[in-house]
C-alpha cells in the first residue's frame, strides 16, 4: 500500500497510521509526505486518516521505495560540489584506475577544466582476470580524496565487498557499486546503513526490474541518496561495441523511477572515439549525467585504456555534450507524450 498525504502534513494522524499498519504486522516506511507498508493490500481508513490522505493506491511494484508510485518528484542528492538529479546535469570523469599520486592529481585538474564536478578512480579494481592490476587499496582512496579536494570536486570511487564499506566511506563523497556487484544483496544493505551517496552500477545482463529491486535493497536500509548507471548490457554482438549501450533504457527509467539516471558511455563500447558520439546521444536521450574515463596516456593506462579519452577529446567531448544539453534546456513548445 502506497499513501501521499496531504501537505502539510498531519504528523499526528502519520504516526497513528504507521503504528496501526506495524501491528498488522506491516514493515512500513514514511519519506515526506509519503508513506508505504510493505505486502499490505487491503485497509480501512477512519474518517480521521481519509480526511489527511490525498491518495491511495494497493498496487505497487516490488521496487515500492523507487517508484513514481511512492515518490512522484525527482530525487536530487546534494553534495559539497554538485548537484544530481532533477533539472541538473552532472559530469563525472577521472581514470579509470588509480595509478599514482601524481597521475591521479594531473587528471583532475583536466576534469575540473572540463565542467565535471565529481572525479572518479578506482581504488579497488574487480579485473576478469585475477593477475590484472587490482587497484592502489587505500593509499588510492587518499590519493583520489587529495586530488578531489585541491580542485574542488566530489569524489566516486568503487567499494567492492562489504569489509570495506566503513574504510572507503571515510574517504569518498559517493560509493560506486559495479556492474559485477549490483545484485550482491549483502553489499547493497552494508550501504544502505550508511549516509554515503550510492551510484549503482546497471549489471551486464540485468533487466529494467533487476536494477531498481537492486536499488530497492539499498533504500530499504536507509539510504535513498541513489543514482542508476547505464553502462550497456551484454547482448549478441560484442565484437565491435564492448556492450550494447541501451539508451532506451534511460527514459524508461526516468518513467518508473524518481532516482537519477547517469549514464557511462565509456563502459558501453569501450573505444574511446565511440565515446564522444555516445556520450552525446545519452544527452538527447535524457541522462542527467554522464561518467567517463580519461588517460593521458592510455596505451599505457593499468586498466581500460582503450575506452579513455585523452585530455583533448575529453574537452572536446564536454564542451559538445554542454552545449547540447543547453539547446535542449531551450527548446521551448516540444511535447513529448
Amino acid at each position: 500500500m502506497i499513501i501521499q498525504f496531504k501537505t502539510p502534513v498531519q504528523e499526528d494522524v502519520v504516526n497513528e497510521l504507521r503504528q496501526k499498519l506495524e501491528a498488522l504486522p506491516a514493515q512500513v516506511f514514511v519519506i515526506k509526505n509519503h508513506l508505504a507498508a510493505m505486502g499490505v493490500k487491503s485497509y480501512d481508513l477512519t474518517a480521521k486518516e481519509a480526511a489527511a490522505i490525498e491518495t491511495v493506491t494497493f498496487d505497487d511494484p516490488s521496487y515500492t521505495l523507487g517508484s513514481r508510485q511512492f515518490q512522484p518528484e525527482d530525487t536530487v542528492i546534494e553534495l559539497p560540489h554538485s548537484k544530481i538529479g532533477g533539472n541538473n546535469f552532472t559530469m563525472m570523469a577521472g581514470p579509470c584506475s588509480v595509478e599514482s599520486e601524481e597521475h591521479v592529481k594531473r587528471m583532475a585538474k583536466v576534469v575540473k577544466e572540463g565542467g565535471a564536478t565529481v572525479l572518479r578512480g578506482g581504488a579497488f579494481k574487480p579485473r576478469t582476470s585475477p593477475y590484472s592490476f587490482q587497484g592502489l587499496g587505500e593509499d588510492g582512496l587518499r590519493f583520489l580524496r587529495e586530488a578531489a579536494d585541491e580542485n574542488d570536486l566530489d569524489m566516486i570511487t568503487e567499494v567492492m565487498d562489504v569489509p570495506h564499506v566503513e574504510m572507503v566511506a571515510k574517504y569518498t563523497d559517493i560509493f560506486q557499486i559495479g556492474a559485477r556487484n549490483m545484485q550482491n544483496f549483502s553489499l547493497l544493505k552494508a550501504v544502505g546503513k550508511t549516509n554515503v551517496a550510492v551510484g549503482l552500477k546497471r549489471g551486464m545482463s540485468a533487466t529494467i526490474d533487476d536494477l531498481l529491486n537492486a536499488a530497492e535493497y539499498i533504500a530499504s536500509e536507509g539510504n535513498h541518496n541513489i543514482f542508476l548507471i547505464e553502462r550497456g548490457i551484454r547482448t549478441f554482438d560484442n565484437k565491435y561495441t564492448r556492450n550494447t549501450f541501451d539508451l532506451g533504457a534511460i527514459p524508461v527509467l526516468q518513467k518508473l523511477t524518481h532516482y537519477p539516471i547517469i549514464a557511462d558511455p565509456s563502459h558501453a563500447v569501450g573505444e574511446w572515439d565511440l565515446v564522444q558520439p555516445m556520450a552525446a546521444a545519452a544527452v538527447a536521450a535524457g541522462a542527467q549525467g554522464e561518467i567517463v574515463e580519461i588517460h593521458d596516456d592510455p596505451e599505457h593506462a593499468f586498466s581500460d585504456g582503450p575506452q579513455a579519452l585523452k585530455p583533448k577529446n575529453y574537452l572536446r567531448m564536454t564542451k559538445e555534450v554542454f552545449a547540447l544539453r543547453d539547446a535542449l534546456a531551450n527548446v521551448e513548445g516540444v511535447c513529448r507524450d
